[in-house]
C-alpha cells in the first residue's frame, strides 16, 4: 500500500466469528501497510517495580501512554491498533502521525521519569523494517462484546520490534520530545481493587506464545477453544463484575493520578477528584450511572491478540489447575510457551473520553499479573534449546 492509507484500521471491517474459528481463517487478516511503524512503550525493571508494591502505578503509567496516543489520533480522525502489556503498551501507526506520536511519548517518558523515578522505554521500528527481517504482521478486527471491537495479529513481528528497540537504546535516544502540553485528558484510576466475583475465587493472568515451528493460527484456535471449553465465554470468566466494583477514597491513589497527568499534586484538584468519587457512589445508583457500568464491563480489555494470547480471567482453582494441564501437555509438544500468574483480584485503569461509547478500560491481574507472568515465561524461553 502507499502513502495516502492512514484509514487501513478504521476502514477494515469487524469480525464476529468466535475466535477459535477466526483464527483459522487467514483470508481475513490483512498485511499491515509497509509504510506504517510499530511504537512501544515499556517501563524498564518493571518487575522490580511490581515487586516493590508499584504495581498500580506501573499499570496507570502504561495506559497513560495509550491514553497520550488515543487523544492524538482521535483529532487526525484516525484509528490506530494499540495493544494493553500491564507494564507498556504497543501501537501500530502511520507514518503521517509519527512524530507527533512519539514526540509526546518521549515527554511522557520525561515526565514519568521526574515523577515516578520509573525509565519508560520508547521506540519505534518501521514495518518495511519488520518485514525485511521475515517476521510478518497480520490483522484483522474482532467484535468481542456487542460494542468493543479489538485487533487481533498474527504474527512474530511485534515480538521482533520489542527486541530491536530493547536491544538499541542508542535509537531512542535520536528520537525527540515534542516540549509542548501533553494532553492525558480522559486517564482515570478510579476504582479500587476488584475482587472476582461471585463462585469464582481467583484471577488468573496468562500469556501463551506459538513456537516457531508451529502454526500459530492453528495454535491459538486450539488454546482458545481449550479456555472457552474450560472457562466458558469471554463474558463468564470476565473478572470484573457490578456487584465487586468499589470507586476508591483515597488521596493516596488521586494523588498518583494527579502526578501522571500534571506532574504535581494540586490540593483543590486533589479535593474535586475525591468529592467526584464520593458523588459517583449515588450516581452509579442511577439507571444512567448502571447503565454506564454495564457499558464499561462490556468494553473492559481482557483479551489481547498481538501475536501472543494475553488475557485476565476469574475463575476456580479446579478450572485453573484443568487448564494448565492442558498447557503442559501442549509445552510438552513443543507447541507452545506460556506464562501464568494466580492472583485475588483485578486491577483496572481507565480512559474515559466521554461517558457514552468513548470510554475502554485496561485490566490486569492482582499483583502485577502481566508482568509476573510474562517473567515466568520468559525464564522458559531462555530454557529452551
Amino acid at each position: 500500500m502507499v502513502q495516502g492509507n492512514e484509514q487501513f484500521y478504521s476502514e477494515m471491517p469487524v469480525n464476529q466469528k468466535t475466535l477459535p474459528d477466526l483464527f483459522m481463517q487467514e483470508s481475513l487478516f490483512r498485511d499491515v501497510p509497509a509504510n506504517w511503524h510499530v511504537v512501544i512503550t515499556d517501563i524498564r525493571d518493571s518487575t522490580a517495580a511490581v515487586l516493590g508494591g508499584m504495581h498500580e502505578t506501573v499499570n496507570l503509567i502504561a495506559t497513560g501512554s495509550i491514553v497520550t496516543v488515543l487523544n492524538i489520533v482521535f483529532k487526525a480522525g484516525i484509528t490506530v491498533p494499540f495493544f494493553f502489556g500491564g507494564d507498556g503498551a504497543t501501537f501500530i501507526v502511520p507514518d503521517t502521525l509519527l512524530g507527533q506520536v512519539v514526540g509526546a511519548l518521549r515527554q511522557y517518558r520525561q515526565n514519568t521519569k521526574e515523577n515516578f523515578d520509573l525509565d519508560l522505554r520508547v521506540g519505534s521500528v518501521p514495518v518495511h523494517q519488520i518485514y525485511q527481517s521475515g517476521e510478518q504482521l497480520r490483522i484483522t478486527k474482532f467484535r468481542n462484546s456487542g460494542i468493543f471491537a479489538t485487533p487481533v495479529l498474527l504474527g512474530n513481528g511485534l515480538t521482533f520490534a520489542e527486541k530491536l528497540i530493547k536491544g538499541e537504546d542508542a535509537q531512542i535516544e535520536e528520537l525527540k520530545a515534542l516540549n509542548e502540553e501533553l494532553d492525558l485528558s480522559g486517564m482515570q484510576c478510579r476504582w479500587d481493587k476488584i475482587a472476582p466475583p461471585e463462585e469464582t475465587d481467583e484471577v488468573v493472568t496468562l500469556l501463551v506464545v506459538a513456537t516457531g515451528g508451529a502454526d500459530q493460527g492453528t495454535v491459538f484456535s486450539k488454546v482458545m477453544q481449550e479456555i472457552e471449553a474450560i472457562y466458558g465465554s469471554l463474558e463468564k470468566r470476565q473478572p470484573i463484575t457490578l456487584s465487586k466494583l468499589r470507586m476508591t477514597t483515597t488521596f493516596d491513589k488521586f494523588g498518583i493520578e494527579l502526578r501522571a497527568i500534571n506532574g504535581q499534586v494540586n490540593p483543590i484538584r486533589l479535593l474535586r477528584m475525591w468529592f467526584k468519587s464520593f458523588m459517583g457512589y449515588f450516581y452509579f445508583k442511577t439507571e444512567t450511572g448502571r447503565k454506564y457500568l454495564r457499558s464499561m464491563i462490556e468494553m473492559s480489555d481482557t483479551l489481547v491478540i498481538d501475536g501472543k494470547i494475553n488475557t485476565v480471567m476469574s475463575g476456580t482453582e479446579a478450572q485453573r489447575l484443568q487448564l494448565q494441564h492442558v498447557l503442559d501437555l501442549l509445552e510438552q509438544k513443543g507447541s507452545i510457551f506460556y506464562g501464568l500468574y494466580v492472583s485475588r483480584e483485578s486491577v483496572m485503569s481507565c480512559y474515559v473520553r466521554n461517558m457514552d461509547d468513548g470510554h475502554i478500560h485496561f485490566v490486569d491481574g492482582g499483583e502485577g499479573g502481566y508482568t509476573k507472568a510474562a517473567g515466568l515465561m520468559k525464564l522458559k524461553l531462555q530454557q529452551s534449546p
